[in-house]
């Protein structure tokens, strides 16, 4: 296998924190990696000086020289007054940079470099990146390509960093959280497309259905020390308890035979023969084993929880909307105790309206909500909380609450429910600046489960959570007795903890889906199977536009042509709709005016546009 990366005693601190110290690996070609670790260990830490974006204090890096690189970060760096379309060739790859010194000649008139433009066109067979880019584009649902980039969501600039990375087909991928505002079809699309790639790949995520089938190796970070597994996830599993077990045995009985050598290193004489010196040098590595026990941290979220009454919450035909835009459509729904509701839902289509609305921080246009009186939310939000980053930690706890009931006369102090949270006592007086995101994250959660609410509203909680606190929160969700709401990409996280879905489908429709995710999704994809089969194709044949001394429309050109013809479709169904209209004989004087003078608007732009619709059209596709 060729080495495409090598790492060798690497270590990295800051101040006092030391992240990892002397941790080696290697990345062969064609490798999937995936790098696992618990929060504050220095993952983003180690991607970030792979990719040459920070420094180490120690060790090497050493890449193959004649690879291309490609690094998602978890948060992109971008030009904020760049155009979206501008930002995705704003790079210094020689076929995104052949594009653009294209698209610019075109728009400039400048013909007598267009010859050699053109040659270089050919030559890097730049015509096919146009349309791989346009499927990437629209996968990752980016359609408003003049948006400038300064008014773009966190979300939305992490998917155009997505896909400014995916179009330049690296030979190296690195990928920090991919899957994080991504919705549900836009990570199986990801999914896929990396399984088909031939691309080497290093990445850190939590979402295990993506590790389990997109990776072929797990890298674990444990206390400095790096343990490979040759498989997915699921295979990582399975050999890393073996791996515990093993390691507890042999210090289990390296402890056993101490005893022993101990009492030999104490009778024996001052003057150390040559003979006993190996034995001398046994008994060292002997208690080095004897230490190598592992026990891995703890977190036990048994926390009481209000009492819940019988009425819950009640929603009777509720309407909301944003303008033309339908969140909720004649919704009603009853909820029960101990409902455990996955929601699930293309972004923007009102996920987050409505969990605000249950919740009384937005209010329905119409319609009745009922909430018992017994009713406790804890709503932790996708956005989270602002926290004093001046604040040390046990600071942020005490504020809340100085002790913690656990119910059954069981009561916990704000440090002991911090230890709880794998945030041990010597690190519970650091300021809240020198957590990881992972680490706020797991913070605020504290902070809403404390409260001891009986309506838990969780919007995204798996970002930004290691795999280890995931898998103990999915215990606790599992064991809670109130009622339970989730909006979650996380499809292994939903499995795990749901009973049924909401399914926003758009345009105000939600489905009461009775199922976790994959039952869902398997559901879905038959009925799209039975769909196809009942639906004819029709073969339109499509005759080739005459060409003329220009044979290529520019990037910019094609998506005239195509929104050109969207609006002309758009604009003869509403010529049809005022002729109708005025034609029923039931318009008043000041209606039929107002129709007439906007069906004259119609014409008038119909014929404009399509005059520019041929004169594309003459130049080709």
């Amino acid at each position: 296998m060729i080495s495409y990366l090598q790492i060798e005693n690497l270590s990295k601190s800051y101040g006092d924190q030391i992240l990892f110290t002397d941790i080696s690996f290697g990345v062969g070609q064609g490798q999937k990696i995936a790098l696992i670790a618990k929060n504050g260990t220095g993952k983003t830490s180690l991607l970030n000086i792979i990719a040459g974006k920070d420094a180490q204090d120690n060790g090497e890096v050493t890449f193959r020289k004649d690879i291309k690189l490609g690094y998602l970060e978890q948060i992109p760096e971008m030009e904020e007054s760049n155009t979206v379309i501008n930002e995705l060739f704003n790079s210094a790859d020689p076929v995104l940079s052949v594009i653009r010194d294209y698209e610019r000649m075109i728009e400039s008139g400048d013909e007598e470099g267009m010859t050699e433009i053109l040659e270089k066109m050919d030559l890097f067979k730049a015509w096919d990146y146009e349309v791989k880019v346009k499927q990437i584009l629209s996968k990752l649902k980016i359609t408003n390509f003049d948006q400038p980039i300064s008014q773009l969501s966190g979300g939305q600039k992490k998917r155009v960093g997505m896909a400014k990375v995916l179009i330049t087909d690296p030979d190296f991928l690195i990928l920090d959280e991919p899957t994080n505002h991504l919705d549900l079809e836009m990570i199986e699309w990801l999914e896929d497309y990396l399984k088909k790639s031939k691309c080497t790949l290093l990445m850190v995520t939590h979402d295990r259905y993506f590790l389990d089938r997109v990776c072929n190796e797990i890298i674990e970070m444990d206390a400095n020390n790096i343990h490979t597994y040759k498989g997915n996830y699921s295979y990582y599993l399975e050999k890393r308890e073996e791996r515990i077990l093993n390691q507890n045995a042999e210090a289990s009985k390296a402890k056993s035979l101490l005893k022993t050598e101990q009492e030999w290193m104490r009778r024996m004489p001052q003057a150390r023969a040559t003979k006993a010196k190996s034995r001398i040098d046994a008994f060292y590595e002997l208690k080095e084993k004897a230490k190598n026990s592992y026990r891995e941290d703890k977190m036990d979220i048994d926390i009481k929880s209000a009492r819940l009454g019988t009425k819950i919450l009640e929603f009777d035909h509720l309407y909301k909307s944003f303008g033309d835009l339908k969140i909720l459509d004649d919704f009603s729904y009853k909820f029960q105790r101990g409902e455990k509701i996955g929601i699930i839902g293309k972004n923007g289509t009102g996920k987050s309206t409505f969990l605000n609305i249950i919740t009384q921080n937005l209010e329905a246009d119409s319609g009745n909500i009922e909430i018992g009186e017994t009713v406790v939310y804890g709503y932790y939000k996708q956005d989270g909380i602002t926290i004093n980053e001046d604040q040390k930690i046990i600071e942020v706890i005490k504020e809340i609450a100085e002790s913690i009931d656990l119910g059954n006369g069981k009561v916990m102090s704000a440090s002991q429910f911090l230890e709880y949270f794998l945030f041990p006592v010597k690190t519970q007086y650091n300021l809240v600046s020198k957590l990881s995101g992972g680490e706020k994250r797991r913070l605020y959660l504290m902070t809403v489960l404390m409260k001891n609410p009986n309506f838990l509203i969780l919007d995204e909680p798996t970002n930004d959570l290691d795999i280890m606190t995931l898998n103990v929160l999915e215990d606790y969700l599992m064991n809670f007795k109130g009622c339970l709401i989730i909006v979650s990409h996380d499809r292994y996280f939903m499995d795990k903890v749901v009973e049924h879905l909401f399914v926003f489908e758009g345009l105000g429709q939600i489905r009461n889906f009775p199922g976790n995710y994959t039952i869902y999704r398997e559901t879905q994809l038959e009925e799209e199977k039975e769909q196809k089969l009942v639906e004819k194709p029709v073969k339109v044949k499509k005759e080739k536009p005459k060409q003329t001394t220009k044979t290529k429309l520019t990037f910019n050109e094609k998506r005239e042509f195509e929104q050109l013809e969207k609006d002309m479709e758009s604009l003869n169904e509403e010529k049809t709709e005022l002729e109708t209209a005025m034609s029923s004989g039931t318009l008043s004087n000041d209606d039929l005016m107002a129709k007439s003078a906007r069906i004259q608007e119609v014409i008038d732009l119909l014929d404009e546009k399509e005059m520019r619709w041929l004169e594309l059209s003459e130049i080709g596709n």
